[in-house]
């Protein structure tokens, strides 16, 4: 009899080594070392922790412990691949599928969904995101004061708009956000709130951030994939012959890096300046501070058939820089010059720049630069060159003075 655990845990093995149960059955990570025995589900270790917030619903154990029969029974009754089948039946192609690198809360919300409320095995549970009009409160960052303040939201697909009233009874929007520029992210950290949304629109051609949070953690992931679910359909209509699998990775994306550096201007003879950085895919945008409503300016990167590069260190002649981790970015035009605080971001950036600089240009990425007219009058030379050369996709893009205060 002593050697029948033994003989459990080996079968344990085997039942963890068939198809479908070497990933997390919630976030893909690789080798999943816990198991839900009410489920029949392997997860991993960060997933494991998130089902015992549900204790009622799921009973979680490390792979590592003592197993009897009939527990190991159970998970080679089920598994990941069965468990999926019942609990991820009906997921609607534009619902956010967490991973293990997304925040707590948005894989908390996806365990919930599944196996503790049952959306997906239920169309009407999905009501609160699918039904293309959603209206609620958020709170929401003031542009200059920086306060939290609850406003009324409405998102229709009919109308192809987010709308935020600054009053519960006013008739007219403070700001319309359409559909077809809009994205989420989640910013927990940067935001200072774990159920906190970065919204990001087109106003006047320039790009226009708000942050915003709500209490409830199921109401802010509604939220979320309802915007998804409006720019899917948007999408369907304004691409008809694409699948649902080109359009998913449109619906809305995750910065591809984040954090501080420092620059300096054109002439690199002046002062290097401490900046919050984004890297959305080709544009690199920085700001004073993190939760600015704009940015300060702007940075299209091409990629190497046009002639950038990214270079480590900074040109022996550099002056007036505190950090010293220095990062050249070589184009056409000239160099630009930033400084990261440690060694592990500058790799960390170099490595971002890499992957969009091996990436060749899109035709659709041309014309998004051509098209944004309201820096024409500001770089005519940038722009009258664009037919000529490539070296036109990479320019500071100063943000244009504005006179509109938005709370």
């Amino acid at each position: 009899m002593a050697l029948e655990p033994e003989g459990n845990n080996r079968l344990l093995q085997d039942v963890l080594a068939r198809p479908g149960n070497e990933t997390c059955a919630d976030c893909g990570n690789p080798e999943p070392d816990w198991a839900s025995l009410t489920l029949g589900v392997f997860v991993c270790q960060a997933c494991s922790l998130l089902h015992r917030s549900i204790p009622h619903i799921s009973r979680v154990k490390s792979v590592q412990d003592t197993w009897d029969a009939s527990d190991v029974e159970l998970m080679a009754a089920t598994g990941n691949n069965a468990a999926k089948a019942k609990y991820e039946q009906k997921v609607p192609a534009f619902y956010y599928r967490p991973t293990h690198s997304d925040c707590k809360m948005l894989r908390e919300q996806w365990i919930r969904a599944k196996y503790e409320r049952n959306e997906f095995e239920f169309i009407e549970k999905q009501e609160p995101y699918s039904a293309g009009y959603r209206e609620g409160f958020l709170w929401k960052r003031g542009r200059d004061n920086g306060q939290f303040l609850s406003r009324k939201f409405i998102l229709s697909e009919r109308e192809g708009a987010l709308k935020y009233f600054n009053k519960q009874d006013a008739r007219d929007p403070k700001a319309v956000m359409k559909i077809e520029t809009l994205n989420a992210t989640f910013q927990p950290a940067k935001i200072g709130n774990p159920c906190g949304l970065q919204i990001t629109y087109l106003k006047d051609n320039s790009t226009r951030n708000i942050f915003v949070y709500h209490s409830d953690a199921k109401e802010m992931v509604d939220w979320f994939n309802a915007i998804r679910a409006a720019r899917f359909h948007y999408l369907q209509v304004a691409f008809p012959g694409a699948s649902d699998e080109e359009l998913v990775p449109k619906l809305t994306r995750n910065f591809m890096k984040e954090g501080f550096m420092e620059k300096t201007g054109p002439k690199h003879t002046e002062g290097f300046k401490k900046r919050w950085f984004t890297m959305d895919d080709r544009r690199l945008m920085y700001f004073k501070d993190p939760l600015d409503a704009y940015a300060r300016g702007e940075v299209f990167i091409g990629s190497k058939e046009n002639s950038y590069t990214v270079l480590s260190g900074l040109p022996s002649s550099t002056q007036g820089y505190h950090w010293n981790h220095g990062i050249t970015i070589v184009t056409p035009d000239r160099k630009f010059l930033f400084a990261c605080e440690t060694e592990a971001e500058q790799r960390d950036w170099i490595s971002a720049f890499q992957r969009v600089i091996n990436r060749p240009m899109r035709p659709q990425e041309y014309a998004g630069v051509t098209a944004n007219l309201s820096v024409h009058t500001m770089y005519p030379t940038f722009y009258s060159r664009i037919p000529q050369c490539n070296a036109a996709m990479f320019s500071w893009r100063k943000s244009r003075n504005r006179s509109h205060r938005e709370n």
